[in-house]
């Protein structure tokens, strides 16, 4: 079994910045991509930023791309998110994906994903 465990999360204003964190615990073998989601309210959860295990290729939502950057520490076992630039459209809750196949080139979907982490509340006021 997966833990995903997130931290980072809270409040800041626009166009500040925040790091989200993500330990991953158990059998991290069967990990081959991680990624980043989030869900605003009424809205349906998206992808925003996935990683290959192991690699460098990452993958961005177009509405975070130049403002967000995905990267892991093997060493540590833990995921993190650097958002910059930091929009009221950001806000929602984040959640940690781990997926158990490579993500290749495109942004993971919901459905694909094997482990989800309880989530960290992002707020960006204006």
């Amino acid at each position: 079994q997966v833990r995903l465990v997130e931290s980072g999360g809270g409040s800041v204003q626009a166009g500040g910045s925040m790091r989200l964190s993500c330990a991953a615990s158990g059998y991290r073998d069967s990990i081959y991509c991680m990624a980043w989601f989030r869900q605003a309210p009424g809205k349906e959860r998206e992808g925003v930023a996935s990683i290959n295990i192991g690699g460098d290729s990452t993958v961005y939502a177009d509405s975070v791309k130049g403002r967000f950057t995905v990267s892991q520490d093997n060493a540590k076992n833990t995921l993190y998110l650097q958002m910059n630039s930091l929009k009221p459209e950001d806000t929602g809750m984040y959640y940690c994906a781990a997926h158990w196949r490579s993500c290749g080139w495109r942004l993971p979907f919901s459905y694909d994903i094997d482990n989800w982490g309880q989530g960290t509340q992002v707020t960006v006021s204006s």
